[in-house]
């Protein structure tokens, strides 16, 4: 209950803060949905932070340390501290000056303009939405089932004496995933219909700066607690020493990546260029005040990567040593290895101001998803092909709203399935995204990028992501790599190799041998000072 209770004022919290944010719109549809671009550098970089951080990063990484060991922190944490920065840097800025000259909302928009091809839109709207559910049930089922593990009893009697006393194991006496899950999509959609960019930039910068000072503490927490355990009778070992004593107890197995394929550690370089693609983020940048905005977040959104990943992963591995008591059992779910070691290594107050901190992360990137679909429902299809004028500035924010809400609605529904690896389902996520990204840094830097090529680079991936996820068992199979044998040696790759490697063929092909955009046209995006230099 005390956990419950904890968890309750912090969601509370989050609505007061969105319902002070709507207090501030200004009746605009462009701040509804940009924030009429009054976003300054550490709001940028709360936000951009809070959107990229998700379950993924926090629930997933140690899950997936759990089970795979320390290589999980450089496949994904340390390349993406860089290769964020970078997109930030090469791709961001770039599209935020175009946002800003030509009125840009959406990534669709975008494309529609560089490529000048009014069709583009209606083959990258399912697309992108179909690839953001996914990423948006990440969040969902990891928070059903963050509530369900810190709300329940110890699990170690025949009974389950949590806050909803059972005798089923199913949900240990917690609250129920279904109705976990349905809390966070409530709370969230509420803050995000009446606030809009706004209250979601406010609140994911409150939740970073939570998730972020609560995750060091519950790292120095349970560090202390695990090492504590090797020795009871022993005095309480400092920090410095709890860190040692917990990574000595890690097996070699979890404690190096010489089981992991090196091709195959390497080839997930790939996922992090996802950011590049993301709509979301599209959205975010265009936020900013002006472009001095980025200079913070490129810069320090490396060092926050690491404040983040850092435990998470440690916390994963040490789960795996014997200095986690035998009772109550660790889950068998890895999705639940975080909060169960906060809730059985900590008490609970500091558990339930720990686990606000996990849902922080959670629910900082589902904000930023679902007002995106929204925004790109209304901008790109009720007003792009009925007229801006038949609709009033209220009407257009009435409609992104009503998206948001059927959006969220078809998101829970799917939650209530059985769930997959968060891990598992945030790579293939983001692989689909990363695939795409050179579609995105061709449009910004080459000229002869044309709308066929533009079609081609789009449905090789989907074709491509399609048959390989099929071939995965719908994510079922969780160790699916692609095998290339060259020389009688066998080298795992990683999907996104292959589905990278089909759409940007086919971007280059067919964009040479179709006929060059035209002048007036590229004139646009490649001012005539810069046309040698960008060709």
């Amino acid at each position: 209950m005390t956990q419950f209770i904890i968890i309750c004022i912090y969601l509370a919290l989050l609505l007061i803060l969105g319902m002070f944010a709507s207090s501030l719109f200004k009746g605009t549809k462009e701040d509804y949905q940009l924030a009429s671009h009054s976003i300054g550098p550490f709001l940028l970089l709360m936000s951009i932070f809070g959107t990229t951080m998700t379950a993924f990063a926090l629930v997933g990484s140690s899950g997936e340390a759990f089970k795979e060991g320390i290589g999980v922190y450089g496949m994904l944490a340390s390349s993406s501290g860089i290769i964020h920065s970078l997109c930030f840097f090469v791709i961001g800025v770039k599209l935020w000056g175009l946002g800003r000259k030509y009125g840009y909302t959406t990534q669709i928009q975008y494309f529609r303009d560089r490529l000048h091809n009014d069709s583009i839109g209606l083959l990258l709207f399912p697309i992108l939405v179909g690839m953001i559910i996914p990423y948006l049930l990440i969040g969902v089922i990891s928070g059903g089932i963050v509530m369900q593990t810190m709300t329940g009893g110890p699990g170690d009697t025949g009974a389950f004496p949590g806050l909803f006393p059972t005798d089923s194991p199913a949900t240990n006496g917690g609250l129920p995933p279904w109705l976990g899950s349905l809390l966070i999509c409530v709370v969230v959609l509420v803050y995000v219909f009446f606030g809009g960019m706004r209250g979601t930039a406010w609140a994911n910068a409150f939740q970073t700066i939570v998730f972020m000072i609560l995750g060091v503490v519950t790292f120095c927490v349970i560090a202390t607690k695990l090492a504590a355990n090797a020795n009871p009778d022993a005095p309480a070992p400092g920090f410095m020493e709890s860190l040692r004593i917990c990574s000595e107890a890690v097996g070699e197995s979890h404690a190096t990546r010489s089981e992991m394929s090196k091709t195959k550690f390497f080839t997930y370089l790939l996922i992090p260029l996802s950011v590049g693609m993301f709509p979301h983020l599209f959205q975010h940048w265009l936020t900013a005040k002006s472009a001095k905005s980025f200079k913070l977040p490129v810069v320090a959104h490396p060092v926050f990567i690491m404040i983040v990943w850092v435990p998470c992963v440690l916390i994963g591995i040490w789960a795996t040593t014997s200095l986690v008591p035998a009772r109550p059992p660790l889950p068998s779910n890895p999705n639940a290895v975080l909060p169960f070691l906060v809730k059985t290594q900590t008490t609970p107050i500091l558990g339930g101001l720990l686990t606000a901190g996990i849902l922080a992360a959670i629910m900082s990137s589902l904000d930023s998803q679902f007002l995106c679909i929204g925004t790109m429902f209304g901008t790109d299809l009720v007003t792009h092909y009925f007229g801006k004028d038949r609709f009033t500035d209220r009407q257009q924010v009435l409609i992104t709203r009503a998206f948001i809400v059927a959006i969220v609605a078809v998101t829970y529904l799917l939650s209530l399935a059985n769930p997959r690896s968060v891990f598992s389902m945030g790579v293939w996520c983001f692989s689909g995204f990363a695939s795409l990204f050179p579609l995105v840094f061709a449009s910004v830097y080459w000229r002869r990028l044309t709308a066929p090529g533009a079609y081609a680079c789009v449905l090789s991936v989907l074709a491509t992501w399609i048959y390989l996820f099929k071939e995965a068992k719908f994510g079922g199979n969780r160790s699916y790599v692609l095998e290339l044998e060259i020389g009688g040696t066998t080298y795992e790759l990683m999907p996104v190799v292959a589905i990278f490697s089909v759409g940007l063929i086919a971007m280059v092909v067919v964009s040479l041998i179709t006929k060059p955009p035209e002048e007036k046209v590229l004139a646009k995006f490649f001012p005539p000072a810069n046309a040698d230099s960008n060709g």
